[in-house]
């Protein structure tokens, strides 16, 4: 009987709360809309802000290469939300949302009810209410002011925003788990797929997650997460927009209850070498995005920027398949690699050795600087021909040779490695990668002239003399100084482009969020600076072609005869390698090496069956014609295919090719003053230069040589000339002439030694 009378009581207190709530509505409304006629508006509250989005990454066609987020937060627009899925949340959430005016103070009476039938709590709160508590009065104490507040606040809210746009809120300010933020970031981890394709099913899924996203994780708390979903296909069949039974509905539920977290394929979102780099540089390196780092931070990773760079996704694909020619090794060696679109500098691919790896693999190895073995000849010959030598002109390569050290001049500069070559053109010895030749002809032209031309060549926000000074070292030559892969590709691409040079560059454009609005764009150069002149980058393209066709690459010539240059670079002991090479379309560098350090790359086991079984060389040990220039024909022919093939003017009918590659002068021998002293003959022919093998470890090239006499005809009478000297080291004129003599009538010989014995000098009687 007591027990009957407690129910009876229950009962009609839950009544009388009820009916005094319902009867107070009219007055609760109007302290609700106090101040109607001035209303405050939420965003002078503070914290009603734009929504937080990331920012995405696109590649120079439009396509998806990244994003930038601290949270998986991206939002949709309302009409790109399904009206099925829109359905389901009035369902679930608000039925009355077109109704009422923020508050629905007929469910808060019902819900008061419900509260003294069985003590739920919540339940109440409208579709504004809850964007309300989302965005402003998330960090509150829920305590009794805070109702109070949230249906004030969701007042006012209704007064400034339409009921389309508070829906939109509500679906992008809503978390929904696994890091995802908004319901486009949600379809994307639950289901894989885009907002726009969410089944009524999926959203309702989605919609009833978003109470308590921890509890009813459908991965981890699976039958809760299912208990939950059937709850909330019901309210949405209820309301007339599913057709199901009870057993249907826990059916379907089981079905579509996802299983796993997953994204779309079609929209790579992991981070790369190439996109940290893009983040990198907006963060730390420019003011683009705001004055301070939290600024910056804030825009990049919160405000929905759209980022539109230079890489293209197709060559970035070639580029990674590419590289994966060099296999998993023992001495850790990666590959980098950058293509440059030579029509304007823009960087089209970028491999930074292993993929990233947030910890493990950080580094962008495509921009860090490492020794560049012989790929750095490129620079000393275009310096040498903007100086007035010739393709033909000769000079000597002969090993051992000893060289003045500015650095040093106690300590000579000794090279006493590699291929001894005798006498011969500049064109041969470019070929043949001939050290002695070329660390002579940089003294010849001058060092400080040849650093020049690096800094000129290479220009870029990379490569300054201030960032990274470039050394005139008397080892310049055989590769001392560092560079990077971007630095040799724009080096490359001043060569492909006869002489213009475009500097590497990334970024395009930064729109707002609303892909319209334009943030910062790059400012277009199309003509570029002249880093040589036009006939001196034709000479060097017309000699540095012989390396694919005859010299150290010859076993790489791209597919189809197509028309392209390069060289190759071993630093000392195999510790570096390179493959500098272009067409008149792509300037493409690729280096391989250990990032940890100066690692020889000799003998390595798992290299042997490429090098030695399949390309034939003699001996198991990564050069640049190995790895790096079988990967840059790889890719090169991959992206070319496409392409029209097209040259740089070598015709029979192009005169004006013919003109830019033929020589000024007669052939001309260059000579180091201090170090080889000349005479003028003036009786007698001298003997042809001697093609006997170099002493030490050297070897000679197989490439035969027209056969010549070494037999003197009769008495060599010689007048020796008085010492020239060398290249000012202030001089900065890039056109000031050379030390040398006609080939004709005259002999170089070696200071330290002396006359040759055959050679006697006028004078002297005998």
């Amino acid at each position: 009987m007591w027990s009957l009378r407690l129910v009876v009581a229950v009962l009609l207190s839950a009544l009388l709360v009820s009916a005094l709530v319902v009867g107070m509505a009219p007055q609760v409304w109007g302290m609700l809309n106090a101040h109607e006629e001035t209303p405050i508006s939420l965003y002078e509250v503070g914290g009603f802000t734009g929504l937080a989005e990331r920012s995405v990454v696109y590649d120079v066609k439009g396509r998806q290469i990244g994003v930038f987020q601290a949270e998986n937060s991206q939002q949709a627009l309302i009409s790109e939300i399904p009206d099925h899925v829109v359905d389901a949340l009035l369902a679930v959430e608000d039925r009355n949302f077109f109704q009422h005016r923020g508050v629905d103070l007929r469910a808060v009476g019902r819900q008061v009810l419900a509260n003294v039938n069985d003590g739920a709590s919540g339940g109440a709160s409208t579709i504004t209410q809850q964007v309300v508590k989302n965005e402003l009065l998330a960090t509150l104490p829920r305590d009794g002011r805070y109702k109070l507040l949230q249906m004030r606040y969701a007042v006012l809210l209704e007064r400034e925003l339409s009921k389309e746009q508070i829906l939109e809120r509500w679906f992008n300010t809503n978390f929904y788990g696994y890091n995802a933020y908004g319901i486009k970031a949600a379809a994307e981890v639950y289901f894989g797929k885009d907002v726009n394709d969410l089944t009524i099913e999926e959203g309702t899924f989605l919609v009833g997650l978003v109470r308590a996203p921890s509890a009813y994780d459908p991965i981890n708390n699976r039958t809760l997460s299912l208990q939950r979903f059937i709850v909330a296909l019901r309210r949405v069949r209820d309301e007339g927009h599913l057709s199901l039974t009870d057993e249907e509905i826990v059916r379907r539920a089981a079905e579509v209850l996802p299983s796993g977290v997953r994204s779309r394929p079609d929209e790579p979102v992991q981070r790369t070498h190439f996109t940290e780099t893009v983040k990198d540089y907006l963060l730390n390196q420019t003011t683009i995005l705001g004055a301070t780092y939290q600024e910056r931070y804030a825009n990049l990773f919160r405000g929905g920027l759209r980022i539109y760079t230079t890489l293209d996704r197709d060559v970035q694909a070639s580029a990674d398949e590419a590289v994966k020619l060099l296999p998993d090794n023992s001495v850790n060696a990666q590959a980098a690699l950058v293509t440059l679109d030579n029509a304007t500098g823009a960087i089209r691919a970028m491999v930074g050795g292993k993929p990233f790896k947030a910890g493990e693999n950080e580094v962008n190895l495509a921009l860090r600087r490492r020794q560049t073995g012989s790929s750095v000849k490129m620079f000393i010959l275009a310096a040498a021909l903007e100086a007035g030598v010739e393709s033909d002109d000769l000079i000597d390569g002969t090993l051992p040779c000893t060289l003045p050290n500015p650095e040093n001049p106690d300590e000579p500069f000794v090279i006493e490695d590699g291929v001894s070559e005798p006498v011969g053109s500049l064109r041969r010895m470019t070929w043949l990668s001939i050290n002695c030749a070329y660390a002579k002809l940089s003294q010849i032209v001058g060092l400080n002239r040849v650093v020049d031309r690096i800094y000129a060549m290479s220009a870029s926000e990379w490569l300054t003399p201030e960032k990274h000074p470039v050394y005139a070292y008397a080892s310049l030559a055989t590769g001392a100084n560092e560079l990077s892969v971007v630095d040799m590709a724009a080096g490359a691409q001043s060569i492909a482009n006869l002489g213009v040079h475009h500097e590497p560059f990334f970024l395009e454009k930064i729109l707002e969020r609303d892909n319209s609005t334009l943030v910062w764009e790059r400012a277009v150069s199309v003509e570029g600076t002249e880093a040589l002149t036009r006939a001196t980058a034709a000479k060097t393209v017309d000699i540095m072609r012989g390396v694919l066709r005859s010299g150290t690459a010859r076993r790489t010539p791209l597919a189809d005869d197509r028309p392209a240059a390069g060289k190759t670079g071993t630093q000392f002991k195999n510790t570096n390698a390179w493959f500098v090479g272009f067409t008149p379309q792509y300037s493409t560098v690729v280096w391989v090496g250990d990032p940890r350090g100066y690692t020889p790359m000799r003998g390595v086991p798992e290299f042997r069956d490429q090098i030695v079984g399949q390309w034939k060389f003699a001996r198991n040990t990564v050069t640049g014609a190995t790895y790096p220039a079988h990967i840059w024909k790889l890719h090169m022919d991959k992206i070319h295919e496409s392409l029209d093939i097209v040259d740089w003017g070598t015709k029979k009918d192009d005169e004006e090719w013919k003109l830019l590659v033929a020589p000024a002068r007669p052939v001309a021998r260059l000579y180091l003053p201090g170090v080889e002293c000349v005479a003028q003959v003036i009786s007698g022919t001298p003997p042809a230069p001697s093609t006997t093998i170099a002493p030490g470890k050297t070897t000679t090239t197989t490439i035969a040589d027209p056969a010549t006499s070494t037999t003197v005809a009769g008495p060599v009478v010689v007048s020796v000339l008085p010492t020239s000297t060398t290249i000012d080291p202030t001089e900065k004129n890039p056109f000031a002439p050379v030390p040398s003599i006609p080939a004709g009538g005259n002999i170089v010989y070696d200071c330290a030694t002396g006359l040759p014995k055959w050679a006697t000098p006028s004078g002297v009687g005998g």
